[in-house]
């Protein structure tokens, strides 16, 4: 078959929205202007309450939409809505992600060409759009304790976009806010994990993908700009909880190179500092959130620790080759960042990355 003959995936740009129409108002036009000639573009509606629908029907009448009956959830809400979208690469976007000319076709060709099923541009902030965005930045790795930083921006240092991540380069996780995925993969792996609801269940799905022997990637020819906090604030307890609760399940389901428990009483202490660094700064919430995420992932520890063994099995039988590692940091990013001042991804030691 010739280039000229080579038939393009049919790719899929699917937001997710809850009661989001400013969101839509905002950055729909983007996606609909830079996606028309190489996907198409949905919305799942997760059972808004506001004139979402109304509003995309009225302004927006070639965008399909898939209307959910009630809100699922990140993870609920795109299980429920992929599984009426047909194409051969979905890219859930977030609804507050404004896209730029040509931010398709280069993650695809990668795709194709580089051989990774899941896959991520840059993403910037929509706000000081120099500067790489909280949510993914440059691609995700994870140390060995669990943590999880990104090229481009760790903790609350993000870096200044000067070119340097303007290559396609493999990690360990690839963000939702603008996450690529062959469908094929998707389906394989069963999607988002619900008990997650929201927050981490990429960085669970990549991490199953990779234990599976696939490639996870971000594409350096490829920008979009995030606003981030759409839905929940940055630094709000309920996010907490969620974070500190689903990076323990998804430790639990997918480190499986590590003895499970000396790996979980390394954690408790870990994030008891945290929740002692909160309640010292003041932030009683925060300091609860935690105790919170703690009490209610032992109380589904059991179920965590039976998908840990599925996950085992599964992988056993259908991964290709060995696990893939790629990405995993073999230091610790707390002390790294906290104690050796190393607040930017160049400063830390590229010797310590699998």
């Amino acid at each position: 078959m010739t280039t000229s003959e080579h038939a393009i995936p049919r790719v899929a740009v699917v937001i997710l929205n809850w009661n989001g129409r400013h969101h839509l108002a905002t950055y729909l036009p983007s996606v609909v202007e830079h996606s028309n000639e190489d996907a198409d573009v949905v919305v799942i509606d997760n059972g808004s309450t506001d004139d979402s629908v109304q509003w995309l029907k009225q302004h927006h009448p070639h965008v399909h939409v898939v209307e959910l009956e009630k809100n699922m959830g990140f993870a609920g809400g795109y299980n429920a809505g992929l599984a009426r979208v047909n194409a051969e690469v979905f890219v859930l976007l977030n609804s507050d992600v404004r896209t730029s000319p040509n931010w398709i076709q280069p993650v695809v060709d990668m795709m194709e060409n580089e051989g990774y099923v899941a896959c991520q541009p840059l993403i910037r902030n929509d706000t000081d759009p120099e500067l790489f965005e909280y949510a993914g930045a440059a691609g995700g790795f994870i140390d060995r304790d669990g943590f999880t930083f990104c090229a481009g921006r760790i903790f609350e240092v993000f870096e200044t976009d000067e070119g340097q991540y303007n290559s396609n380069r493999e990690v360990f996780w690839a963000s939702g806010a603008a996450l690529f995925i062959a469908s094929d993969a998707w389906r394989e792996v069963g999607g988002l994990d619900e008990d997650f609801f929201a927050h981490m269940e990429e960085i669970d799905l990549c991490w199953r993908l990779k234990n599976r022997g696939y490639k996870v990637g971000a594409c350096g020819h490829s920008i979009v700009y995030h606003l981030g906090g759409g839905t929940l604030q940055k630094i709000s307890p309920f996010k907490s909880y969620l974070n500190f609760r689903n990076n323990l399940y998804m430790l639990v389901k997918n480190h499986h190179q590590r003895a499970l428990y000396p790996m979980l009483i390394r954690r408790m202490v870990l994030d008891g500092i945290a929740a002692l660094k909160f309640l010292i700064e003041g932030s009683t919430s925060l300091f609860a959130a935690v105790l919170k995420a703690h009490r209610d992932f032992w109380k589904h520890f059991s179920v965590m620790k039976a998908r840990r063994k599925e996950e085992i099995e599964v992988c056993k039988e259908r991964r290709r080759g060995t696990p893939n590692q790629t990405g995993r940091y073999q230091g610790s990013i707390i002390i790294d960042y906290f104690i050796r001042k190393k607040h930017t991804f160049g400063q830390l030691n590229p010797n310590r990355f699998l």
